[in-house]
């Protein structure tokens, strides 16, 4: 498999520009779906990455016809005719979960197989399958399949038991079609769900409160086509601003939402970093060490966010002094941990693997390390960026899920990084 080979002791420095959002893309995909005239959907600003290329594939497996250009793609749904989606297409990838409530929308019925992903915990999909229910859906679960149908969704109220970013979409798509009004309380909040809604408002639907903790959807008989641009992802910014603090950076982000990075601009700041907003870019300066932090808690948005959780520990690692980093969201999101330590960081997890204290070291040093998963993955590349000697990440499979180049940009602010393929 590939794999990145760095050399550490670099500073990073330039202008980089920042993509489209991978949360914010797949289920803006799985929306095209409603759309059943012959109007084209045209999406700009998509990022080409491993887990659009399984979105695509799977909408093509369904009857989707989609051409995909550079960072533009064209999508056409009429002639969607299936509403079973492949166990095999499910299982590379979790976000396949979004496509359920939007082929029940469309088609009445929908057979899909229990998702999979990054192995980062339990992600229980229950929360959705309630809300579906709630609906009108009728829903059995069989030799890992879950079937559901109904003649018609009909509005309801729906309250959350946790904010989930997955149900809160998934039932705003089922939702477009049903009857009358639904209401969704506790909503997730994530500046994602607000491009979903934007999207569908503009192909002819009526919801609004998305980013708030209710959002309200009337039901409509039809959407249409439209041209839209996705929101450049903050995930993506956060890694960059990161890995220019943990190498005493000095690195402007272009193609910003800087409202979309408030907790981890903050959270930065209390390191010795300081972070400048101009004309909607981003630029960060840091020290040559950065100071500890008390805590970093994740939470769910507007709260430092799970995604860079590992990246943000990877930092952490040589700053002065100790930093307790909890995780709030995931069970099993500290595999980056042992990877870390292999280079010389001194970290111990709790025996609830939700809380990690991190002890500051004077240098880590390169060695072989494997991403367990997508961010984790981000981490172990910030971590070869500051260390000494060689680092070689594998399992740049993971990576690519979520990073459309994560070489090249780190390469033009003068990191020594390749990817070295076989």
């Amino acid at each position: 498999m590939d794999r990145y080979v760095i050399r550490g002791g670099r500073r990073l420095q330039g202008t980089v520009r920042v993509g489209g959002a991978k949360n914010a893309i797949l289920p803006i995909l799985a929306a095209t779906v409603l759309n059943r005239t012959k109007e084209d959907i045209i999406l700009t600003n998509v990022p080409h990455i491993r887990d659009v290329v399984k979105m695509v594939d799977i909408l093509r497996s369904l009857g989707a016809e989609i051409t995909w250009s550079g960072n533009n793609m064209v999508v056409s749904t009429h002639n969607l005719s299936g509403f079973a989606i492949s166990e095999k297409l499910m299982r590379e990838m979790r976000s396949t979960i979004f496509l359920m409530g939007a082929l029940l929308g469309r088609f009445g019925q929908v057979c899909i197989s229990h998702p999979g992903g990054c192995a980062i915990g339990q992600r229980p999909i229950e929360l959705h399958l309630k809300g579906l229910r709630k609906l009108g859906a009728q829903i059995r679960e069989q030799h890992g399949f879950i079937y559901a149908s109904c003649s018609r969704l009909t509005g309801a109220e729906i309250h959350l038991d946790y904010p989930s970013v997955g149900a809160t979409e998934n039932i705003m798509m089922a939702s477009v079609y049903a009857r009358g009004m639904t209401v969704v309380s506790n909503a997730a909040k994530e500046p994602e769900i607000v491009d979903l809604q934007n999207m569908l408002n503009k192909m002819g639907a009526k919801i609004r409160g998305a980013g708030t903790d209710q959002i309200r959807i009337t039901g409509v008989t039809q959407l249409h086509g439209i041209e839209y641009s996705v929101i450049p992802d903050r995930i993506v910014a956060g890694t960059l601003m990161i890995a220019a603090a943990a190498t005493g950076g000095s690195v402007t982000l272009e193609n910003v939402i800087p409202g979309h990075l408030e907790a981890v601009t903050a959270k930065l700041r209390e390191t010795g970093v300081q972070v400048r907003e101009e004309n909607g870019r981003l630029h960060v300066e840091a020290p040559p060490r950065l100071r500890a932090v008390e805590y970093v808690r994740t939470l769910p948005y507007p709260g430092f966010p799970t995604d860079l959780q590992a990246p943000m520990m990877a930092a952490l690692v040589r700053a002065k002094g100790t930093s307790i980093v909890i995780e709030n969201v995931f069970d099993s999101r500290f595999k980056h941990v042992g990877e870390l330590n292999r280079m010389g960081a001194q970290i111990t997890v709790a025996t609830d693997n939700r809380r990690a204290i991190v002890h500051g070291v004077d240098k880590l040093t390169g060695a072989i390390v494997t991403a367990p998963d997508l961010r984790a993955g981000a981490a172990l590349v910030i971590a070869g960026l500051t260390a000494e000697g060689e680092t070689v990440v594998e399992g740049l499979e993971h990576i690519m899920r979520g990073y459309e180049n994560l070489e090249g940009d780190l390469a033009k602010l003068g990191a020594d990084i390749k990817r070295v393929r076989g």
